[in-house]
């Protein structure tokens, strides 16, 4: 009797957890739906309505995922990182930048998954330490400005992730305006310099970003880094 007992308990949890992530993932995906567009975001109607955001926020806050359900792990923290960046900028908008908000990324807390962290815990510890040949949550992650690859309108889920991520790296690494190249230089985003061991596993940038790229870039191409842009991401 008592093994039947616990059965039914850890079955009962485990319902219980799918229910808890299927209705975050839902309601978040209606969420982006709704606010995003052409990779910008509408802060200024989310001030004036934040009731569906904080409710996305307050789900983030007791719902456990485990790197046992990788997919599951990461689309949840994904997610999430979007969402807390969307929250601190709400709170502070009208802003130019996240850079004007005290703290943006390594101060001010949100409770996420039910531990506390900051944007740059979260990014560093709950995913990139987790996860560290996975550079593709670069292409993912909107820190809110206009240097990073477009925020998308829809919610990464675990079903669709590995497509989501392709998607997105490929989006990116063949965008002009992202990768420049000139000649025999090539500008890349200050992401490939600030995270250049999450691109070099396996060789180098250059090789890195030739797996997602239509033309190729040749391997002795000179690298430099162009400035990033921390206007912020609004719809206007």
């Amino acid at each position: 009797m008592k093994k039947i007992a616990i059965l039914v308990i850890l079955f009962s949890f485990q319902i219980g957890f799918s229910q808890s992530t299927s209705s975050f993932f839902t309601k978040a995906d209606q969420f982006f739906k709704t606010h995003v567009s052409n990779g910008k975001v509408n802060y200024k109607n989310i001030k004036k309505d934040p009731s569906s955001l904080d409710e996305l926020i307050n789900m983030a806050a007791d719902i456990t995922v485990s790197t046992s359900d990788p997919k599951t792990y990461q689309a949840f923290y994904i997610n999430a990182y979007n969402l807390a960046v969307i929250k601190g900028i709400t709170k502070a908008y009208p802003t130019k930048s996240p850079l004007d908000i005290k703290g943006f990324f390594d101060k001010i807390t949100y409770t996420l998954g039910g531990k506390k962290t900051t944007l740059n815990d979260l990014e560093n510890k709950l995913l990139r330490k987790k996860f560290p040949k996975e550079a593709r949550f670069h292409f993912a992650l909107v820190c809110a400005g206009l240097g990073c690859p477009p925020i998308i309108s829809e919610a990464y889920t675990p079903a669709s992730l590995e497509k989501q991520l392709q998607r997105q790296t490929r989006i990116a690494l063949n965008n002009p305006n992202f990768i420049k190249v000139k000649g025999k230089k090539v500008q890349l985003s200050q992401i490939f310099e600030w995270y250049k061991v999450d691109f070099t596993h396996n060789g180098s940038e250059i090789d890195y970003i030739n797996q997602f790229r239509k033309e190729k870039i040749p391997a002795k191409t000179k690298i430099s880094y162009y400035p990033y842009n921390w206007s912020l991401n609004h719809i206007k």
